[in-house]
């Protein structure tokens, strides 16, 4: 599969729904969202996992989840319920799953694991698509090896930045994050960054992950605003008051799109005289600020705009 070959997908709200609620399950179905991942992972007790399969694989089936993103999110690789969740999840509906999210890989064998399994399911199964991963970056090792980690595989679709697991792994203390931390600056600016550069030299999205405090809707924009100004294209949703949230900060306003289609219609009519810059509005637009002007335009086709 190459970049211009892989789904594109809105992610701007990735709502996180436990696997083991029934009701819950139902409602990611019927909310907002672009994308909808049903937990297998730290949502879902040891011993509700195994039940957890079933309730997705039913709620996959039987939802109408109108032009979501289904996805699951699945246990690591070094744990005992990752070989089963994916079995049992292509299995029972393959049919009716977008992606799988890895979580907690080390290195890009992990993630050909992973896609070894799904393309041996997917021949067995006989199925007529196939299913793309998206994939966690949470630990230490992985950030050392996300260049490999985001060209493993040629079904990768997206790097997630999970900052909870991550802040484990890298030995940061909770009294130092977020606006009142000891450090001085943006505590997850450098992996944001890694995560995101990665992402888009591979042709994928790049994803910011959970804000905690689903009450503060101020603390929210604030961390998506960031994850938007380094390229990022969405954010995670743990409760649905985040999603209207995601949605608009990720999304190109109106007026925006409008000055955008002008100015790359003012530059292909210049183009097609023969020059290779046009002022519009007392901006001038050379081939350089149409690749900054088509990022808009790119998320505003996707979105319908």
């Amino acid at each position: 599969m190459t970049i211009s070959s892989r789904p594109k997908r809105l992610r701007r709200s990735q709502l996180s729904v436990p696997g083991s609620s029934e009701k819950m399950l139902a409602k990611a179905a019927g909310s907002a969202a672009d994308h909808v991942f049903c937990d297998l992972e730290d949502a879902v007790a040891p011993s509700a996992k195994v039940a957890a399969r079933a309730k997705i694989v039913n709620a996959l089936n039987t939802l109408d989840w109108g032009k979501k993103t289904r996805c699951v999110r699945i246990n690591d690789v070094t744990t005992e319920w990752c070989h089963g969740d994916i079995i049992e999840l292509v299995e029972g509906a393959g049919a009716n799953i977008d992606t799988i999210m890895l979580t907690k890989p080390y290195t890009a064998a992990d993630v050909v694991f992973l896609d070894r399994l799904l393309g041996q399911l997917e021949k067995k199964l006989k199925l007529q698509k196939t299913i793309g991963i998206e994939v966690l970056i949470e630990e230490v090792q992985a950030l050392q090896n996300v260049e490999a980690i985001s060209r493993a595989s040629d079904r990768l679709e997206a790097l997630i930045f999970g900052m909870g697991d991550y802040s484990g792994s890298q030995g940061i203390d909770t009294k130092d994050i977020g606006d009142t931390g000891t450090y001085p600056g943006d505590i997850f600016h450098y992996p944001r960054f890694q995560i995101t550069m990665a992402a888009r030299a591979a042709g994928l999205d790049a994803i910011d992950g959970p804000y905690g405090n689903f009450a503060n809707e101020e603390g929210y924009r604030r961390e998506a605003t960031k994850a938007r100004s380094l390229g990022m294209v969405g954010k995670w949703a743990i409760h649905p008051s985040q999603i209207a949230p995601a949605l608009d900060i990720f999304s190109p306003d109106a007026e925006e799109v409008i000055r955008a289609r002008k100015m790359e219609a003012a530059y292909r009519e210049a183009e097609a005289q023969g020059l290779g810059a046009v002022q519009v509005d007392g901006v001038m637009i050379d081939v350089a600020v149409l690749r900054l002007v088509r990022n808009t335009l790119d998320k505003a086709d996707l979105i319908g705009m």
